[in-house]
């Protein structure tokens, strides 16, 4: 090789490296997608392109022009379509099969607040690598595991999906446990319940859990035969309301749901108290279903006769145009599955529950944002809105178990998993990058 071809060599190395340099500092992504999902309508848009600026979306269409030396995504050959969303699980617990033959008062009392932190931890990059960009962490979480892991996340330690967390369980003496009298309440039940069984005490468990960092209340309607009257509920509604809080109920009978839904509570956990006169109450009043629909493929959780049950009361609820969300109750480890695969089998009963394709999409994007009140902020992928989304091989309006392989997941502009492959490093930071706030935690 001549020396000027060696030094023509050596600029054009030069030159892509300044390119590659200028590709980073413009801060620009553009991803170009095959087809783009609108949920809300359950159409396809072909050959679009995102641009992505500053953790948000800044451009998104067909004819979009792709910024010199912006960082280019190819999914040409995905669909790309919103994070998605489950309203209802518990990262900090993952009870199991052996040694404590899945029963969570066992793990509560064998492992610490900080042993459940690191797997909530673990959990939710489990969580994000299916597909979930925002979660409703419902509490069983310890001493507010679930606060530290939303804060974590918010403040750049670790990846993982958008934390919406309710602290400690608020409810009757002794919660969903039964104590022995020499166990007692602190040896027992707290941290994993707070006791309110009257006015002041209501009052004052909200606001622990408001002060430590929660961002809805979560409460037991009725995990006790006394449970909470409608006025309780109604009590506990107004004071949660005045910082802006919504209020879920964990409802198990007929006679908790009523009372949650005369009360005019938020969401209602579960679906063991559901009938058809409170499904058409809960469509009057918009309130939202999370009914946590337990698969029967996933073993040792529930039974024939109770899923043939789930089934039936989530075909009617959707009969019923019930606001739903999809929420899974998941605080358990199935063998050879992730949490995050986990969740995502809760589709099975969807699917026997003959809700279409679309309306199960709806119901993990549109109405998961709508219940957990982001859709101004993060979820549908709008201009201005937090850079979230997913891109799976195939049409999931066509074949909803598309979603099982989620193929590539971007969360506030990173690329946290890209060919089936995680890659977390651009999350993880030696400090707390995106600021502390020491108000509100």
């Amino acid at each position: 090789m001549s020396t000027k071809s060696i030094r023509n060599l050596i600029i054009l190395l030069w030159m892509m490296h300044s390119v590659n340099l200028f590709a980073q500092s413009t801060g620009v992504t553009a991803i170009k997608a095959g087809k783009l999902l609108d949920p809300e309508t359950g159409t396809l848009s072909s050959n679009q392109i995102i641009l992505i600026e500053k953790e948000k979306f800044t451009a998104i269409g067909p004819n979009v022009s792709i910024p010199k030396g912006a960082r280019v995504i190819d999914l040409s050959g995905m669909t790309v379509m919103p994070g998605l969303v489950d309203a209802h699980n518990h990262l900090a617990l993952t009870y199991k099969i052996d040694p404590e033959r899945n029963l969570y008062y066992f793990t509560y009392i064998t492992e610490s607040t900080a042993l459940r932190a690191i797997q909530a931890a673990s959990n939710g990059m489990q969580m994000l690598a299916s597909g979930f960009t925002i979660v409703r962490d419902m509490g069983n979480n310890g001493n507010y595991a679930d606060v530290a892991l939303r804060q974590a996340i918010e403040q750049g330690w670790i990846p993982g999906p958008m934390i919406i967390n309710s602290g400690i369980i608020i409810g009757g003496m002794g919660g969903q446990f039964w104590p022995t009298p020499e166990m007692g309440e602190k040896n027992m039940v707290y941290p994993e319940y707070l006791d309110a069984d009257t006015p002041d005490e209501i009052v004052k468990a909200i606001h622990q859990n408001m002060l430590y960092g929660a961002r809805v209340i979560k409460i037991c309607v009725d995990c006790k035969p006394w449970g909470y009257s409608v006025d309780d509920i109604k009590l506990v509604i107004a004071e949660s309301a005045k910082a802006g809080f919504r209020v879920e109920g964990h409802c198990q009978t007929v006679d908790g749901a009523r009372r949650a839904i005369e009360a005019g509570i938020w969401s209602i956990a579960h679906d063991s108290g559901m009938t058809d006169e409170l499904h058409k109450e809960m469509a009057r009043k918009g309130i939202w279903r999370a009914g946590t629909e337990t698969p029967i493929t996933l073993p040792e959780h529930t039974t024939p006769e109770r899923y043939a049950q789930t089934v039936t009361m989530l075909k009617n609820a959707y009969d019923n145009k019930v606001p739903l969300t999809f929420s899974t109750d998941a605080d358990y480890y199935v063998p050879g599955k992730t949490r995050g695969e986990v969740a995502i089998e809760f589709i099975e009963t969807w699917k026997a529950a003959k809700v279409p394709n679309v309306d199960i999409i709806r119901a993990m994007t549109i109405n998961g944002y709508k219940c957990s009140e982001t859709e101004k902020t993060r979820g549908p992928i709008k201009v201005g809105l937090a850079a979230d989304l997913i891109a799976v091989k195939g049409n999931p309006v066509e074949q909803i178990d598309v979603l099982r392989n989620v193929d590539f997941v971007m969360k506030d502009g990173e690329v946290f998993k890209q060919n089936g492959v995680m890659t977390p490093e651009k999350f993880l930071h030696g400090g707390p990058v995106k600021g502390v706030r020491l108000k509100g935690n």
